[in-house]
């Protein structure tokens, strides 16, 4: 498997309208061959951002290739530079990606 990741710093005051963006996209995602899940992080608030973070698995790397040459990907990024006003981030997104080596789950874990 592999995990896709973006990490974003929003600037303070901007959190609801990001947030609201990714609440409101077309996302398109499960409709693409190999996608798993996707989850919006929040994480902890410094003194010039917030931090976030954009995390989809996929059944390989090539799935995920696969979704970042589709039109479906570019229908789905088409709002991501919040035409709506001023950049809500400090910098641009930080893209990581990941082979999963090992995973462990309860087996009676709550989804």
């Amino acid at each position: 498997m592999f995990i896709a990741m973006n990490r974003f710093q929003v600037k303070p005051g901007s959190e609801a309208a990001f947030e609201n963006l990714w609440v409101t996209r077309e996302s398109y995602l499960g409709a693409m061959p190999g996608f798993i899940e996707f989850h919006l992080l929040k994480g902890p608030k410094a003194e010039d951002h917030t931090l976030y973070s954009s995390h989809t698995t996929w059944v390989d790397r090539a799935a995920f290739e696969g979704w970042t040459k589709s039109e479906a990907f570019r229908k789905a990024h088409a709002r991501a530079d919040n035409k709506t006003g001023e950049s809500l981030y400090l910098g641009h997104p930080k893209f990581e990606g990941f082979e999963i080596i090992q995973s462990e789950r309860k087996s009676d874990a709550a989804a």
